[in-house]
């Protein structure tokens, strides 16, 4: 039991980076219902930044590491929210209306684009944060073995409640909330309502992209790097996830995320490791399928 503890506590930690970038996901993809393979590229792109800036005010500018990680944090959000911009007004906006095929090959390339720049600027090396805020947290104890996470996955997990319940509450309450969920259900219907469609795409986009950016971050705390083809693994499991989940709910989508690290970490403890990515998908895809079907005949209902 102790064992089974140690995965479901590993599961929160991981459940949690999914989670918020399910609820930044389908802040904009609930809007436009396209495909956005730049998503997952930016939430790694960030991280490198975070790692790279952090580098270079260590070794370059003499900071010290705190002033470092500091600077290296304030580069990945102000990356986040500009690549944000030039994603909804040069990206989403233009193509919104044509084949979703046009945003599915035009945010693959960036993703290509954004890995490049990443594996250019660290120069193909790998580049790792020292380790920080390890020490072990003891939840339970056994005999031959207790059940611990680090202080620094504690408040990684702190950080995404705290934001994913303050973004939830206020994404219920606020007009930008309302506006939203107009938008997403008929945006036609909206504009003719006076909603102005591109802000709201626009500010979607925004706190999309500052969700990825906080998750890279958090991620690159945790991990101490962020490898340059992390983007496209996280990428596919968010696409998906949210997929099965619909996009309909920025909250549940997390929920469902922070399930699907939970079962990521339990694979993790009971299977062979290098089957756990192909049977996950085997089982997005298969929910994908049923769930699908059954939205298909509900609306034909």
């Amino acid at each position: 039991m102790l064992y089974f503890f140690q995965q479901v506590l590993n599961g929160l930690h991981s459940g949690a980076l999914y989670a918020l970038l399910a609820f930044g996901y389908v802040l904009t993809n609930g809007i436009l219902h396209r495909t956005n393979l730049a998503y997952g590229a930016l939430f790694a792109f960030c991280g490198h930044t975070m790692i790279l800036t952090a580098a270079f005010g260590y070794q370059a500018l003499w900071l010290t590491l705190f002033a470092s990680v500091a600077l290296g944090v304030a580069a990945a959000f102000l990356y986040a929210a500009l690549l944000s911009r030039v994603l909804s007004r040069s990206i989403f906006e233009p193509l919104a209306d044509r084949s979703p095929n046009a945003i599915v090959v035009t945010t693959l390339g960036i993703l290509l684009a954004l890995s490049e720049a990443s594996r250019i600027a660290a120069d193909t090396h790998d580049l790792w944060l020292p380790p920080m805020l390890a020490q072990p947290i003891i939840f339970a104890r056994g005999a031959n073995f207790n059940a611990t996470l680090t202080l620094i996955q504690l408040l990684d997990c702190a950080v995404v409640a705290a934001t994913i319940g303050l973004a939830a509450w206020a994404f219920a309450q606020s007009s930008f909330g309302r506006r939203w969920r107009a938008v997403s259900d008929d945006p036609r219907a909206a504009a003719m309502c006076g909603v102005d469609v591109r802000a709201v795409l626009r500010r979607a986009v925004l706190f999309g992209g500052l969700c990825a950016a906080l998750a890279g971050v958090l991620a690159a705390f945790y991990y101490g790097n962020i490898s340059f083809g992390t983007g496209l693994v996280y990428g596919l499991k968010i696409l998906f996830v949210t997929a099965v989940g619909g996009y309909l709910s920025p909250l549940r989508a997390a929920l469902g995320a922070a399930a699907f690290g939970m079962a990521e970490s339990l694979w993790a403890g009971y299977f062979p490791l290098e089957w756990r990515d192909g049977w996950m998908y085997l089982f997005l895809v298969a929910m994908l399928v049923l769930i699908g079907t059954g939205r298909d005949q509900g609306k034909i209902a």
